[in-house]
């Protein structure tokens, strides 16, 4: 049975994960026949969203993985302990926190990095050939882990797309339903939440997205 390692970058849309992201991903990789682990880096979110009315909350930190653990019924491990040779294949759920505490996207627009236990995590599968899935907003990593031109999709937003684009993607656009894939890179991409109007919708790209990394593998 094929393991994927999904890694978390919190729980909510927007301050961690994005919850109908995370679900609909281990749904799928259950569904199509392979297990999970999933992974998050123990450090502090950038801020916490109160997400009934969208305003920060001042004076509030936490934990990415332990919020992260609230997905997976506590089942999350600390992302320095993934190793690339226990799995087939590594899937990035999105949510701003893929922007705000996987890396820097939301914050420094065109100046962004990426945090560096994740990048150690993502170079790592990327090195040995490994196939990986980022959806929604995550695909904003992948110019910084792979070479230059490395394609993807984020969706239809042009301005996003650019700022991206700027670090070395080569950007598709791409309906809600549909992935890009790069076969060079054994990379998929979904737009997701990106352009997704409700969860049924999202479910479309994302079991896509799961069937091809894991085709990948084989």
């Amino acid at each position: 049975m094929k393991n994927i390692a999904v890694i978390l970058s919190g729980c909510g849309v927007y301050d961690g994960s994005e919850i109908h992201e995370a679900v609909l991903t281990l749904l799928a990789i259950e569904q199509q026949g392979a297990s999970y682990s999933c992974f998050a880096p123990n450090i502090a979110q950038h801020h916490v969203i109160n997400h009934l009315n969208g305003e920060v909350s001042k004076d509030e930190s936490r934990n990415v993985l332990v919020e992260a653990a609230r997905i997976n019924r506590g089942d999350v491990d600390d992302l320095i302990e993934l190793r690339e040779q226990d799995f087939d294949a590594i899937i990035f759920v999105g949510g701003f926190g893929a922007a705000k505490n996987l890396s820097s996207f939301a914050l420094d627009n065109d100046n962004y990095s990426v945090n560096e236990q994740v990048l150690i995590a993502a170079k790592a599968f990327a090195k040995v050939a490994k196939p990986a899935g980022y959806m929604c907003i995550a695909p904003a990593l992948l110019p910084l882990v792979y070479p230059k031109g490395v394609k993807g999709t984020i969706g239809k937003d042009n301005a996003t797309a650019a700022l991206i684009s700027a670090k070395g993607l080569t950007h598709i656009e791409c309906a809600v339903e549909n992935v890009v894939v790069d076969e060079a890179n054994k990379v998929v991409t979904t737009p997701a939440y990106m352009l997704a109007d409700s969860i049924s919708e999202a479910a479309v790209g994302i079991n896509k997205l799961v069937k091809y990394v894991l085709a990948f593998s084989e």
